[in-house]
């Protein structure tokens, strides 16, 4: 392989996708590319859309007509329009699948979708320097899932290239941003064969050249929406008449930060969104809340959305209000098996690419990954997530969020080389099959 061509290729791809950012479930243009990057590869067994995705799970669907906007956005690049109308109405990802002969059943996740935030135009900000800054307005590949399609991509190169032997799943998942892209390919079935899957995320605060070979401290997470109704009337002439929604709502804001943390560990809330009212005169009939509840295993995360409900029934019953509460997409707490970090931390700490290696990590934050690795580890295999570092000159989810691309090169080689020994002859899944 000449090794500068491939760079350049990794950095190409990379910038290509980090100049066209799509939302959850509008990654259009985005699947639409991976499958054509796919089948020059060579790859013949590429699942998409509605074939990968488990019927009634998807969720956080933008509306109708959004997707739509998106659709049709992509319909004007130079994406095959054959690919795209299997993408339509947000079916979006794609499986890739190698089949190499006897041998076990691997998967790699990545994911794939951008961010409804505005990216940087300084001139300090890297892509906007060197000319691949977002062309898509208010959407932004602003936690380096652009990275991670390209280093899944670079993966599929070099099995390919190897004596790889076994089945490779690749899966490019959308939805990652709102916890919405998992559980429908979890539920699919697609999962249910595989003995060893890792997922992995570039940067989390670890510089370039340093790898952690298993990352941990999911949160469970679960997002909540609460609907305030009450009674309008002139704010002026009639105060006493109505009955304020806006106060229902401002009360539980109030008492839901004051839940009482958790003995058993640690405990998030966030009311993210918070809307109502109509005018200044009018008192409020209608509020609502969007927010997410967290906790550090499935358990505490299930206690707080107990507490948050308890919450919002007190307070719309203290102001005369009707509220309902209904919880969204979900994704569970999750711990990387330690025969994938052991083998992680050996080959990384070989790779004359890598600098450092650590062990374990805290996430501190949530991960739909955690569904499918759930899958994974309940069907009897194994399942880990690889922390790939680098330099990110904003923090994930800024708008001065960059990748340096000497990482691709890094999680490339770390994870094909992690897939190659799982799949040869001295495989720690026979000796560990072998031990029970």
């Amino acid at each position: 392989m000449d090794v500068t061509e491939y760079e350049e290729w990794l950095t190409s791809l990379r910038r290509e996708l980090h100049q066209r950012p799509e939302p959850a479930w509008r990654e259009f243009y985005t699947t639409a590319r991976i499958v054509e990057e796919l089948e020059s590869l060579g790859v013949d067994d590429i699942l998409i859309g509605r074939e990968i995705l488990a019927d009634g799970e998807r969720s956080e669907l933008p509306e109708e007509g959004e997707l739509e906007r998106w659709f049709e956005q992509a319909r004007e690049t130079d994406a095959d329009d054959a690919i795209l109308d299997q993408l339509e109405g947000g079916y979006t990802g794609a499986i890739a699948t190698i089949e190499r002969g006897d041998g076990p059943t691997l998967a790699l996740r990545v994911d794939i979708d951008g961010l409804p935030r505005l990216e940087s135009e300084s001139p300090a900000h890297y892509p906007a320097a060197e000319g691949f800054r977002s062309i898509h307005e208010g959407a932004m590949h602003a936690c380096g899932h652009d990275a991670h399609a390209t280093i899944g991509l670079g993966v599929v190169r070099a099995v390919l290239e190897s004596d790889f032997a076994g089945t490779l799943k690749v899966i490019f998942q959308p939805a990652e941003e709102v916890i919405g892209g998992a559980k429908p390919i979890a539920e699919s079935g697609h999962l249910d064969d595989v003995d060893a899957l890792m997922a992995l995320h570039i940067g989390l605060d670890h510089p370039t050249g340093e790898v952690v070979a298993g990352v941990d401290g999911f949160l469970a997470v679960s997002h909540i929406d609460v609907a305030f109704a009450g009674e309008p009337a002139h704010a002026g002439a009639e105060p006493n008449v109505g009955r304020n929604a806006n106060v229902a709502l401002a009360t539980a804001v109030q008492n839901m930060y004051a839940i009482p943390r958790h003995k058993d560990g640690e405990t998030r809330i966030n009311a993210g969104v918070i809307k109502g009212g109509s005018a200044s005169n009018i008192i409020a009939e209608e509020a609502s809340i969007h927010g997410e509840v967290r906790g550090e295993t499935t358990a505490l995360m299930e206690y707080m959305k107990e507490r948050a409900t308890e919450v919002v029934e007190g307070a719309a019953a203290m102001h005369g209000c009707d509220a309902t509460v209904e919880f969204g997409a979900e994704a569970p707490s999750a711990e990387s098996d330690e025969l994938l970090v052991e083998l992680v931390a050996g080959l990384a700490a070989e790779s004359k690419h890598v600098e450092n290696v650590l062990y374990r990590d805290d996430l501190g934050g949530s991960e739909d990954a955690t569904y499918l690795m759930q899958r994974v580890q309940d069907n009897g295999g194994v399942a880990s997530y690889v922390g790939i570092g680098t330099d990110h000159p904003g923090g994930h989810h800024t708008a001065t969020f960059d990748v340096e691309e000497e990482s691709l090169v890094i999680g490339v080689d770390v994870l094909a080389n992690a897939l190659l020994e799982l799949a040869g002859e001295n495989s720690p899944l026979v000796t560990a099959e072998a031990g029970q």
